[in-house]
Formats: structure tokens, C-alpha cells, sequence
């Protein structure tokens, strides 16, 4: 068995490496996994691993499952990441155990982190390989795999979902952190009050990894009575910790939380879940985008500036920047979320795009065609049409939908807001027709 997890010797490697489990009993957390008896676990101790995506949170043990993997299996085990390597790295390795296979019988475990950067066409390329027992793939992704993994290599592989550590296996993972004598911080003998303690599990939020780097920085510097408090946890932790990945399934939450927040006409929830992307470093640009795609889909012409405001916004946070665009995004947010709400611009080209594929796409009405050349208007194009403007209040009786479609209703304004003004006019000329 080879493996090429090898690690340097420990005063080069980060503390969190050093605080890797090696084995299951190591382990805290994800027991549904890899507790005594459970599926990976099983797999895994009886070398019957096939190809399989580990998805979860950062420092949930993606890769510490992987590195387990590598001790435990009889394969060679070789790693990329997604972030540095590409298809020729792919060939390079697809040769080797493609040799090693003949040669030996030797099969390999392919390990790809943040497996979601390679996008479609390259995450195809393993999937030939795979097929045909060159390869078994291990990925590891902080996205939801529905959305970032291709459905083809997701169907040859096992999912397995990792959850973000509790408080109690937190706090586990700080007393090894600081207990250990070899790997941890054991030699320094420090001690960290509850009030820090507390601190650290909250702002770590699941993430053991975090939680350790934070320790590590606190342990650089000289404490008094070697006690870490709160206020050294505050400065060794760069910023709050918060569960929002840019695109993953919690980036899509916490945006869904926003939307949803507007069109309930809560400002107060649509402010708190701005700060939440603010803070998490969600591209402002994508913020604007969807407040774009709000204006017209749930508030419509029943506040026309909606639109216009939030186009406005994008403007502002694209010219501006943050941190000041924060202010540009909550006015808008604030105002979308006050406005009156009508879905009816939304469902109108919906239904006419629905009857366009049930039903047979029907000629222009004539007098409605453009008359551009003599034949076309020898032929009839335009001959009845009637000009509004022609007539008083600049409109006249006339058709033109085609004529299995007369007195088709897409468009069915509401009550709300300037919307109903339009319904007023909108049923009076409806009623004359």
C-alpha cells in the first residue's frame, strides 16, 4: 500500500494538520457515517471502497476521511486538487494506474478536493475511467453536489453527506488541541477560561479546523498565566465564522432566506439576511442581480420604480464597491421588501410561454404584419390595421392576439398598489372588447 499523505515533520506543519485524526477512534462527529457499524465505516475497514463524494461544510473531516482511507485501504492512493490541477494532470495519473493495474493488480484511489471546481466537460473526463475500474474516485466538495457535480459521475458514485461538527465534539477537539503533548499544544500547558471556551465553539460553528487556527495563533503569543480569554480567542479569530459558502447549498439558503423575506414584506428579516451574505463575502454584484430579478417578478407594476431602483443599486455596488455598497444594497432591499407585491408581470409571460409549447404557433394576424415592400402590400400585410393614437384616449377596438387566442387573458393585474390603477383602465377596455 503506498501513501502519499506523508507528513513533514511537525514543526513545519500547521497545527490543524498536526490535530488530523489517523484512525476512527480519533474521530468526533459525523457518526452517522463512520460510527461503529455504519456504511462508510464498513466499506472502508473491508477494502470494498468504490468511487464516492464526500459533501459537507470546511473542517467537517473531508479530507481527514480521505487520509484514513489512504491507511486503511490496500490501493496506491494518490491526491489533486481541482484548484491546481487539470486534464493533463488527469491523463498523467490515468497512465500510471492504468500500469499499475496490469503490473500489480494494484487499483487506485483517486482523491479530489473541491472535486465542484472542475466544471462539466472535465469532471467527464473521470468518468470513463471510473466505468472501466482504472480509477476510484474519493471527492470532497463544500457545494451541493445537485448543483456542482455532473449527474453522470453523481450516479457512479455513493454520496455521503457530512454535517458540521456539534458544540460537544467542538469542544472535544480544543481540549485535544491543547492536551497533547507530541502533536497538539500540550507542552505549553495553557489553559482557556469557559467565557473563551464558549466564544471559540460559537464562532467555529462546526468547524473544527477554525477552532484550531485560532488556538494556534492564541498559543504565539505569551499569555499571562498561560490562560487564553475571550479576548485573546476575539483577536485570534480573524472574523466570525458564518455558514454561508459562496455557491454551495447555504449560499442558496440564506439567498432563498432573503427573496423570501422581500416578498413577506419584512424588512427587518431582509436586513438580517443581507448582513448574513455581507458578512460571509457573497459577491455583492449577485446581491443586486437578484433584487433585479425580484423587482419585476414579485412587485411588478405595482411599484414600477422597483425596477428601476434596483437596476440603479446594481449600478451603485458595481461603481462603489463595498464596504459602502452595503448601504446601496439595504436601501434597495429595505424598499423592496415596503413595496406593494403583484406576481401578474411574472405569470403572464409564463402562461404565454406554456400555451406557445402546447399549442400550433399561429400566423401574424394580417392587418397586424409590417408592409415594408409593394408586394407585401399588394398581399393585404397591414391594410386594416387602425392607429391608436388616431382615435380619442388613443385607443380603438382592435385584435391582436391570433384568432384562436381572442380575449385570451395573460396578463391579470392585482389590486395592489399602482397596479390597480392599470386594472381599472385594463377591465374598461377589456369590457368595450
Amino acid at each position: 500500500m503506498t501513501n502519499l499523505f506523508e507528513q513533514k515533520s511537525y514543526s513545519d506543519t500547521p497545527l490543524a494538520d498536526r490535530m488530523r485524526p489517523r484512525d476512527f477512534n480519533e474521530f468526533y462527529g459525523q457518526e452517522h457515517l463512520i460510527g461503529k457499524d455504519k456504511p462508510l465505516r464498513k466499506i472502508i475497514e473491508a477494502d470494498k471502497l468504490t468511487s464516492i463524494i464526500l459533501w459537507g461544510p470546511p473542517g467537517t473531516g473531508k479530507t481527514t476521511i480521505a487520509r484514513i482511507i489512504a491507511a486503511k485501504t490496500n490501493s496506491f492512493f494518490e491526491e489533486f486538487s481541482a484548484v491546481t490541477s487539470g486534464i493533463n494532470d488527469l491523463r498523467r495519473v490515468v497512465g500510471e494506474a492504468k500500469e499499475r493495474k496490469q503490473l500489480y493488480n494494484l487499483k487506485t484511489v483517486l482523491f479530489v478536493d473541491e472535486i465542484h471546481r472542475f466544471n462539466k466537460s472535465q469532471q467527464d473526463g473521470f468518468l470513463p475511467h471510473i466505468e472501466n475500474g482504472t480509477l476510484v474516485l474519493v471527492g470532497a466538495t463544500t457545494e451541493n453536489p445537485g448543483f456542482e457535480i455532473n449527474s453522470a459521475l453523481l450516479s457512479r458514485s455513493s454520496l455521503f453527506e457530512l454535517k458540521k461538527l456539534e458544540d460537544l465534539d467542538l469542544k472535544k477537539v480544543i481540549k485535544d488541541t491543547l492536551s497533547d503533548q507530541k502533536r497538539g499544544l500540550g507542552k505549553l500547558k495553557l489553559k482557556i477560561d469557559q467565557e473563551a471556551l464558549n466564544h471559540l465553539i460559537r464562532a467555529a460553528n462546526g468547524d473544527a479546523r477554525t477552532a484550531i487556527n485560532a488556538l494556534e495563533m492564541a498559543g504565539s503569543i505569551k499569555l499571562p498565566q498561560k490562560t487564553i480569554n475571550q479576548k485573546i480567542i476575539a483577536g485570534a479569530l480573524t472574523k466570525k465564522v458564518l455558514a454561508a459558502y459562496k455557491k454551495g447549498e447555504v449560499h442558496y439558503d440564506v439567498i432563498s432566506a432573503f427573496i423570501k423575506s422581500m416578498r413577506g414584506s419584512d424588512p427587518d428579516a431582509v436586513v438580517y439576511w443581507l448582513a448574513r451574505m455581507i458578512e460571509a463575502g457573497e459577491d455583492p454584484k449577485f446581491i443586486a442581480r437578484r433584487m433585479i430579478i425580484f423587482a419585476s417578478e414579485d412587485i411588478g407594476n405595482a411599484a414600477p420604480m422597483a425596477l428601476i431602483l434596483a437596476t440603479a443599486c446594481f449600478e451603485a455596488v458595481n461603481t462603489v464597491g463595498l464596504p459602502e455598497a452595503r448601504i446601496n444594497l439595504s436601501q434597495c432591499a429595505i424598499y423592496l421588501a415596503c413595496a406593494p407585491k403583484s406576481n401578474a408581470s411574472y405569470l403572464a409571460i409564463d402562461n404565454a410561454l406554456s400555451d406557445l409549447q402546447k399549442e400550433e404557433t399561429e400566423e401574424v394576424p394580417k392587418h397586424l404584419k409590417n408592409a415594408p415592400t409593394k408586394l407585401a402590400k399588394e398581399l393585404g400585410y397591414g391594410r386594416d390595421y387602425q392607429y391608436p393614437h388616431d382615435f380619442k384616449g388613443s385607443w380603438i377596438e382592435q385584435d391582436y392576439l391570433p384568432q384562436t387566442l381572442k380575449n385570451k387573458h395573460y396578463y391579470r393585474p392585482t389590486k395592489n398598489g399602482a397596479e390597480a390603477e392599470i386594472a381599472k383602465r385594463l377591465a374598461k377596455k377589456r369590457k368595450k372588447k
